[in-house]
């Protein structure tokens, strides 16, 4: 942890990242693009809260997302094996070719992420462990995390810089105003961590809401155990689609394709959940029974279907 008397010296090297962020948009004609949720990290302590939260070692290989002009890059290639950096920005990708230019340790990929083959990005990486780190642009924050969780088992941490509301739904917990969908999605792979609260003047430009730095790092196996992940998934997004309806109403209309309300009715009394709860009260263990009791009930169904034809 940072003493007092350390505070001078994050400030005076705060004060030169701002200057050498300046000077590199100013020189390079930078334009800031709302839509790529360009806002540069210009603070040495939250550069160290980032790094410190990553915890890298000599043998691992960093994916970074929204290097910007690679001042957080280069706190990250000084720690890992090997960055791979991943910029959607055709001109800030070019301009990463000098910022960069002293670590050969570092890739950069010009490309939108959202559209990576993450399993061609694994095959780039050195053979150690696999984090990501990302200064993330706020509109891609849920199906990027989302992505990585359910399509890249082999990123064992994630640790991003994301809007604070977000943040904290990613931790809530059963019963909390911030509980959602998001909250189950990511809690079912991973253990979330807030490491930091950013305020607005560590950008540059400033952003219009804080920013949270937040830990991901990814369970052996999900939280519970499931039959199926679709039905669960289903589950959870019927059950928050319609917050202010009871548990009942709110999955009868969410599953309507597959499941009558009556059999919704009998799952929820076989799962000892009172149908007149709503979804913020369920945990992901009462959600993983649900889902389970549905999955068998219909698969129970497809094979008397089956014998009868």
């Amino acid at each position: 942890m940072k003493q007092p008397s350390e505070m001078p010296e994050n400030s005076f090297i705060s004060d030169r990242i701002l200057a050498n962020t300046k000077r590199i948009v100013q020189e390079n004609q930078i334009r800031f693009q709302k839509k790529f949720g360009q806002n540069f990290l210009i603070d040495a302590h939250v550069l160290a809260k980032i790094t410190a939260a990553a915890d890298l070692h000599g043998d691992e290989t960093v994916i970074e997302v929204g290097p910007g002009i690679g001042t957080l890059t280069q706190e990250l290639a000084e720690g890992a094996e090997k960055v791979i950096a991943i910029e959607i920005d055709r001109h800030l990708a070019e301009v990463l070719k000098t910022t960069l230019a002293a670590y050969p340790n570092v890739t950069v990929l010009n490309q939108d992420v959202l559209g990576v083959d993450l399993q061609q990005v694994r095959e780039m990486c050195a053979d150690g462990p696999v984090k990501m780190v990302a200064n993330l642009p706020y509109n891609i924050t849920s199906p990027l995390v989302m992505k990585v969780l359910e399509e890249a088992p082999f990123v064992s941490e994630l640790v991003l810089m994301v809007q604070e509301e977000v943040a904290r739904r990613m931790q809530a917990q059963a019963g909390t105003k911030d509980y959602g969908s998001l909250s189950v999605a990511v809690q079912y792979y991973a253990q979330a961590d807030i490491a930091a609260f950013v305020p607005l003047n560590c950008f540059y430009p400033r952003p219009k809401v804080g920013s949270c730095v937040i830990r991901l790092k990814r369970l052996d196996q999900p939280a519970v155990d499931v039959e199926s992940e679709e039905i669960f998934f289903s589950v959870v997004r019927a059950a928050f689609n319609q917050r202010r309806k009871t548990l009942l109403n709110s999955l009868s209309n969410g599953l309507s394709e597959r499941f009558s309300k009556d059999q919704i009715q009998k799952t929820l009394a076989a799962a000892g959940v009172d149908s007149a709860r709503r979804g913020e009260t369920l945990d992901t263990k009462e959600f993983a029974m649900i889902a389970n009791i549905l999955y068998n009930d219909y698969c129970s169904a497809q094979d008397t279907m089956e014998e009868t034809t």
